[in-house]
């Protein structure tokens, strides 16, 4: 984030300064720089079957998510493209990061990084063609109001046109913001909690819209690193700005913030969301606040707040009426407790699927945990006590219908997935190295009538008490 600049009170000198502000996020004399990881040509496939999109609480790629994304994207079979957008090049270790973990991907033919540090960068004919041949943009963290530059080249529709093909869009922190339809754009500064509830007019909040309007994602606001950097505040003085000044249609405004450390909130193209590795919250304004003036502290009753565990879901589509708890905001003071609550009504498992801790002992198919009952999405929890242990769960499948398994599995230990029939005999598995690397994989039951599968999750190196948490979806 750029330093702070001095405070202006006339509008005239504040667009200047907001001008002055972007041109400080555009080095000078820097070129676009591209780096193409896997197969040199990309695929060719007329049918895709997104869109997808990954809103990551921090910049990394949350494998989990990510799996999903390039799974639905291409229907489980064949392969494709992503191109990583970056407004910076990573100041130490790899280029390519996010390249370097996605390319590892089951599905991905190539993976492009492009850095791109000047505004002019959006209309660069060769990252439009990579964009363009791509069918999934991910945008890496750092500074969104580079991004925010965007808006208006070539760029924007090159990035719209890969979603509208039926392929997705993401981001983490910086690209997780960039992805909502109003922008915290950052362009004159970061902002605290304490000062946007402090004046919801702080001249260091500015937004950007109309930019990436994503299907059944309108009206949103997002935010990063949500609760390991005390954002719910300054969330909430954003929607009461949003609603205030009329950014939102319909005058309601909602707000999804989602935590760091591996957190990801996937949404489908149906506009269901669910939630990966750490919690997100989905937060409504959906009347006038009583206060929200230049140089006044906020003032809101009655913020509507959905906590999104691991596994759990959220109908963007049709949004829920219930199962959120209230957090007010009175001269710049917020009620305690803004990050639980219990919800005023309770709505079944909208906002938050089935879940299912494991039992021991689970360490054999005959003593496998059930979960034929478990609710799609729904959460398998556990952990790896020993370095011997293993766990089993109990699942079934129709004919046609496809499991996907992604699994956040802690730093303790290093653990691996199987999919095995109902002898036991592996179908198919996720083995990914290291400690704390996720595992994810999916199947699909293409004989007739039901059969019954287990899932094992074993120790491979370490153990702990720590949990995983296995997301399973049926469709």
């Amino acid at each position: 984030m750029p330093l702070r600049s001095l405070r202006f009170t006339s509008a005239a000198v504040v667009l200047t300064a907001m001008a002055s502000a972007l041109m400080a996020h555009q080095p000078a004399h820097a070129v676009a720089d591209r780096i193409r990881l896997g197969n040199t040509a990309d695929v060719s496939r007329s049918a895709w079957n997104g869109p997808a999109f990954t809103m990551n609480g921090a910049g990394g790629i949350v494998t989990a998510s990510m799996t999903r994304a390039i799974d639905d994207i291409r229907g489980g079979t064949g392969a494709l493209d992503v191109v990583v957008l970056s407004g910076s090049a990573p100041t130490s270790g790899s280029k390519t990061p996010e390249c370097d973990t996605i390319t590892g991907l089951a599905g991905v033919n190539s993976c492009t990084t492009w850095t791109l540090t000047t505004a002019g960068d959006g209309n660069n004919s060769q990252v439009n063609t990579d964009v363009r041949n791509a069918e999934f943009v991910y945008f890496a963290g750092g500074d969104q109001c580079r991004y925010a530059a965007w808006k208006g080249t070539a760029l924007e529709a090159s990035v719209e046109s890969v979603v509208v093909k039926g392929g997705g869009s993401g981001g983490g922190s910086a690209g997780h913001h960039i992805n909502s339809p109003i922008v915290y754009d950052a362009c004159n500064g970061s902002v605290t909690s304490a000062e946007a509830l402090a004046n919801p007019y702080d001249r260091y909040i500015g937004f950007t819209t109309g930019m990436f309007e994503w299907a059944n994602y309108g009206s949103v606001i997002n935010d990063s690193h949500f609760v390991t950097r005390d954002r719910m505040g300054r969330t909430m003085s954003f929607l009461a700005r949003a609603v205030k000044d009329g950014l939102a249609p319909g005058g309601a405004a909602w707000g999804v913030g989602v935590e760091e450390g591996g957190g990801s909130l996937y949404l489908d193209r149906n506009g269901t969301a669910t939630q990966y590795g750490k919690d997100a919250y989905v937060v409504l304004a959906d009347h006038q606040p009583e206060q929200a003036v230049d140089r006044k502290p906020l003032t809101y009753s009655g913020f509507k707040i959905w906590r999104l565990t691991p596994g759990s879901t959220f109908d963007f589509k049709n949004r829920p009426t219930c199962g959120y708890y209230l957090r007010s905001v009175t001269n710049g003071v917020t009620d305690p407790n803004l990050y639980s609550g219990t919800p005023v009504t309770d709505c079944g498992t909208q906002g938050g699927g089935g879940a299912l801790a494991e039992s021991e002992p689970n360490d054999t198919r005959d003593t496998a945990d059930d979960a034929t009952t478990l609710s799609s999405p729904g959460t398998l929890t556990g952990s790896m006590q020993s370095t011997g242990d293993r766990d089993y769960f109990k699942l079934t499948l129709s004919s046609g219908q496809k499991a996907s398994v992604n699994c956040a599995v802690p730093s303790a230990y290093d653990a691996d997935l199987y999919w095995l029939d109902t002898n036991g005999s592996t179908l198919t598995r996720s083995v990914n190295n290291g400690a704390g690397t996720d595992e994810s994989l999916s199947f699909t039951r293409t004989a007739s009538g039901t059969g019954t599968y287990y899932l094992d999750m074993e120790a491979y190196s370490g153990s702990g008490t720590a949990s995983y948490s296995c997301t399973v979806t049926k469709s």
